[in-house]
């Protein structure tokens, strides 16, 4: 896809009924709406235990306008693979499977699942959107819970463990499209939802999607707490197409710019309120070596 969306090319048609039950703010929400515009009217939902199940609602007052299928925490993967091979079977051709599922049932309990479908080059989109801890079931640490952070499961110092790298986890699949995106930018979300739907077998999109309660920042600044985690090189936005890495969009345009430091970041969340300075100091060798080596 060499043209970029923008607002006036993007499709009006909504997707989603106008009333939802996110709460205020909700990151989720901005990519749920702007993801079903990509997927289109002609696609079928896998969605496990999660904040969008609340989202969504339960039939016949579901906020989302395409079928959805809701299933167990652990098999959003196997789930998806079941639904397109039950189309084939029935010779349904033009009907797109995705798998939308949290960080808590890819990264963690669903992660068996996936990984199996992705070994076998299954056919489907799955699409992560990772607001880093169980905020569903009160904000408990996940695996991509950032270093730091204080959830209900890490009250004191914060979470001890690095963020863990999904997409670097499934791109160790050798599968032909992951990519990366974010809340805070839409439309390269839309962009990289859209191509995968193009592209055979299992692709894989993983969405940095700002929580405020979870995080702890006031609801309208959802975009801005998006945006600051780009601009200080701590969430990189990239696709790996066919084995072929890739910086993209706002992340390819802070390529050999100074980046915003990391404590700005921190400091807008109240979840950071227990991180020292040496951990901060930490991070920010950290993310300075890593854009190093992209410039390099």
């Amino acid at each position: 896809m060499s043209e970029k969306t923008s607002i006036l090319n993007l499709p009006e048609e909504e997707l989603v009924h106008s009333g939802s039950r996110a709460c205020s703010g909700c990151g989720l929400g901005i990519i749920y709406r702007i993801g079903l515009k990509a997927l289109g009217k002609n696609t079928i939902l896998v969605v496990p235990p999660s904040c969008l199940t609340v989202l969504q609602g339960l039939y016949p007052i579901a906020s989302t306008k395409l079928p959805c299928l809701n299933v167990t925490f652990a098999s959003t993967g196997a789930a998806a693979t079941g639904v397109k091979a039950a189309l084939n079977a029935l010779n349904k051709k033009g009907i797109t499977v995705a798998g939308w599922a949290g960080d808590g049932g890819t990264s963690d309990i669903g992660l068996q699942s996936l990984s199996g479908a992705c070994e076998r080059g299954e056919e489907f989109i799955y699409i992560c959107y990772d607001n880093e801890a169980y905020m569903n079931t009160g904000v408990q640490r996940s695996g991509t819970t950032p270093q730091g952070a204080v959830t209900t499961t890490t009250p004191i110092k914060g979470k001890l463990q690095q963020k863990k790298d999904v997409p670097a986890i499934i791109a160790g699949h050798g599968i032909n499209y992951v990519a990366t995106c974010s809340a805070a930018y839409p439309l390269d979300l839309y962009d990289k939802i859209k191509k995968a739907t193009t592209i055979p077998a299992t692709k894989y999109i993983h969405a940095h999607t700002p929580c405020p309660s979870g995080w702890g920042f006031d609801p309208k600044y959802t975009v801005k707490i998006g945006r600051l985690a780009i601009e200080t090189g701590l969430y990189v936005l990239y696709e790996i197409e066919y084995s072929k890495w890739r910086l993209t969009g706002p992340s390819e345009k802070l390529l050999n710019k100074k980046l915003r430091p990391v404590r700005d970041y921190f400091e807008a969340q109240t979840r950071f309120k227990s991180i020292t300075s040496s951990l901060i100091s930490q991070v920010q060798k950290q993310v300075d070596e890593k854009w190093a080596g992209f410039a390099s």
